[in-house]
């Protein structure tokens, strides 16, 4: 994805719901202009969705699914998905961050693209907060998600950009703690992103592996994140597989349509992470039925209390592979997907929209903030 080239992609949606995305394909001028005019003449006659009065917003990230990273922030496109189904009026402008030239040369493109002006203005990632505020708004909101509140440079740049923001948000409670609080600035919220309970469900075992192409009779543990990623601690999951004499398959490089298979091919899902900024992967598991360990890490104490056939627990190899005996031994399947249906991306949408709404009311009747762009 290139920040110079902005791409309408509408996958099939109404005009009204067009986004703007960063996906390196630059379109004619003309495709682009008769889409914006086909939106706004929808807006300007009354459409309307399932909320009454329509909420415009703007979605600004630096993770977005790309051709050549499609699982790439595949969990705030969920959520777009599901604030579109449930009403409100969202554009996307997606960029590729990585260095400073990166975020200067998207902070360009969306100021001279973009000249109208939202109700809501909404950054995911902490770095983005600063694209984000090229774009006109009556309320600015981020959510932050890991990486740019604990990263040192990331978390000095990512704070900097809170005394534009009216809705300040991470996406798990814990890390709500890492936000800095102050009388003079909003109380910090967690909305979280959720899961596609569509996507992922149950399937089959023996189907699933039949689709990979992988054995029906090997033990399979599933690391349900790229390997290479040190936080995730491959070589704990490795360790475990070598005492338990089984296979241990990953997701590193897998394409998200296949991920529900790998899922529901594994006997046993594991993160034995060392940290999560929130936890879609176990959520994922979860809505699978299908067995799951974790580090009490980001939503995972909570999500899996009371589900039989899981495991929180700090790493240990010993207990956890004696816990993995019975999965392993006798592959079943768990009643997870009740508790995952509390974190799903529909449920995460709802508490987006009240969130948005309290903010316009609040900024209706609040003086706008020093520096805040109108």
């Amino acid at each position: 994805m290139s920040a110079d080239h902005l791409s309408i992609d509408s996958r099939g949606r109404k005009p009204a719901e067009i986004r703007i995305a960063h996906h390196g394909t630059q379109i004619s001028y003309e495709l682009h202009k008769f889409l914006t005019i086909s939106a706004q003449t929808l807006r300007l006659l009354g459409y309307r969705g399932t909320l009454g009065r329509t909420v415009r917003a703007l979605v600004v990230t630096n993770m977005w699914p790309s051709p050549a990273h499609p699982e790439s922030g595949i969990f705030v496109a969920d959520q777009v998905d599901s604030l579109r189904k449930a009403g409100a009026d969202v554009d996307v402008f997606a960029f590729e961050g990585g260095t400073p030239l990166s975020y200067l040369k998207a902070f360009v493109t969306l100021k001279r693209r973009n000249a109208q002006r939202y109700d809501i203005v909404h950054a995911h990632f902490g770095l983005s907060a600063w694209v984000a505020l090229a774009a006109k708004a009556r309320v600015r909101a981020v959510t932050f998600h890991g990486t740019d509140l604990e990263h040192p440079r990331s978390r000095r740049i990512s704070m900097a950009a809170l005394r534009f923001i009216d809705l300040p948000a991470a996406a798990s409670e814990r890390l709500i703690g890492r936000i800095p609080v102050t009388p003079k600035r909003p109380t910090p919220i967690a909305l979280p992103c959720g899961i596609s309970t569509e996507r992922f469900s149950p399937i089959d075992r023996i189907t699933a592996r039949d689709s990979l192409g992988l054995p029906q009779d090997e033990r399979l543990i599933l690391l349900p994140s790229d390997p290479a990623r040190p936080e995730k601690r491959a070589d704990r999951a490795r360790l475990l597989c070598e005492r338990t004499g089984s296979r241990l398959i990953t997701l590193g490089g897998i394409a998200p349509a296949d991920v529900n298979l790998y899922i529901n091919a594994a006997d046993l899902v594991v993160i034995p992470s060392e940290r999560e900024g929130f936890g879609l992967a176990l959520l994922e598991a979860l809505a699978c039925d299908v067995p799951v360990f974790s580090t009490p890490n980001g939503i995972a104490p909570e999500a899996l209390e009371g589900v039989d056939g899981t495991l929180c627990s700090a790493w240990d190899l010993d207990k956890w592979s004696e816990a993995a005996a019975v999965p392993l031994s006798s592959p079943t399947r768990i009643n997870g997907r009740t508790s995952a249906s509390r974190w799903s991306s529909d449920a995460a949408a709802t508490a987006v929209l009240e969130a948005w709404r309290s903010a316009l009311k609040a900024a209706k009747t609040a003086p706008m903030p020093a520096g805040t762009s109108v």
